[in-house]
């Protein structure tokens, strides 16, 4: 029998899966054994026979004993954290789950560049002070401005660059967006690719520039102090992807001196962003606590995914959303 190995425990209650999971995966799939662990005690026990696993992580040691194992998801969007060269070079299949978060990181995205654009920070400082601020917000620069006709810069067209491309076309925003291979089809939404060593131009051109790539060793500080440099004085950073996109400390000596016009930021370098963060205290910032994929739906949209994908892989049929190890993503 066909074991299934669930370990998924967090100290944030919403990345542990709930029992129904399992229960629910073991109605629909009555030939597979399915182990749902809610601690990492004795997991090594279970791997030594698992043949699919659901993690956040494996470390090296723990791959070894797992002789059994071919498939391995993850809950997550990034998976950087699995690319060792133990599994990297296996032919163990990798999957994340990438399309679950896309759409609803998107809409975050599309949050952030309203709150932005409308001064919905500045707002409410001046509403906890019982300011009537409109004359403030106006004199204050960058100005509130209008989203639709204003250029959207993607970083990224993966699952949510895709999803913020639908949204951002559909407010009438213009839409360009740079990756690896610029010369394929362009994704609903996007008015123009560019290939990333034209990611100046890129940069220099948006109002809003959305970081959406995944961390690899190509992409780690990617936006130094040279690339925030080349954006427009009145621009908008916002970061979805990964804190370690960004050189935090140029950032802030930017945001600082006004280089730019602000950045609203889910993620960071340390995470919970340390209280003596100097990004906390700098009022062209908005900051939300990694949460741009919380969804009530959240375990609905995982579950729909790996069962449909469990599916597939006990029909020995292709699975979706499988990792190219050898990038990372």
């Amino acid at each position: 029998m066909t074991k299934l190995l669930i370990v998924l425990h967090h100290r944030f209650e919403l990345w542990t899966a709930p029992a129904w999971v399992s229960e629910k995966l073991r109605q629909e799939f009555p030939q597979l054994e399915i182990v749902h662990l809610t601690s990492y005690d004795g997991i090594e026990n279970h791997l030594r026979d698992a043949e699919i696993v659901i993690a956040w992580s494996l470390r090296p040691e723990q791959l070894v004993i797992a002789k059994k194992l071919r498939w391995i998801h993850s809950p997550a969007a990034a998976v950087h954290q699995l690319m060792f060269p133990e599994l990297v070079n296996s032919d163990i299949v990798l999957t994340n789950a990438s399309e679950v978060h896309g759409p609803v990181v998107a809409e975050h995205v599309i949050a952030l560049i309203f709150a932005m654009a409308k001064q919905l920070p500045q707002a409410v400082r001046l509403q906890q002070k019982h300011i009537w601020g409109q004359e403030i917000m106006w004199r204050a620069r960058p100005r509130p401005r209008e989203v639709m006709g204003a250029t959207l810069g993607l970083v990224g067209l993966g699952a949510i660059g895709r999803g913020v491309a639908e949204r951002a076309s559909a407010l009438g925003m213009h839409v360009i967006a740079t990756r690896e291979h610029a010369n394929k089809e362009k994704p609903f939404g996007v008015d123009e690719v560019l290939p990333i060593t034209k990611l100046d131009q890129l940069l220099s051109r948006s109002d809003f520039v959305v970081l959406a790539v995944p961390l690899t060793n190509e992409t780690r500080g990617l936006m130094n102090a040279s690339r925030i440099a080349a954006m427009k004085s009145d621009g908008f950073l916002i970061n979805v992807g990964r804190g370690p996109l960004v050189d935090e400390a140029a950032l802030i000596d930017a945001l600082r001196n006004h280089q730019i016009g602000g950045a609203a930021l889910d993620v960071f370098a340390k995470e919970p962003l340390p209280p003596e963060s100097p990004l906390w205290d700098l009022e062209n910032v908005l900051i939300t606590p990694h949460s741009a994929g919380l969804t009530e739906k959240l375990w609905e949209r995982h579950y729909a995914q790996i069962s449909e994908n469990l599916r597939r892989y006990l029909a020995a049929e292709p699975l979706r959303s499988v990792v190219d190890k050898k990038k990372g993503y």
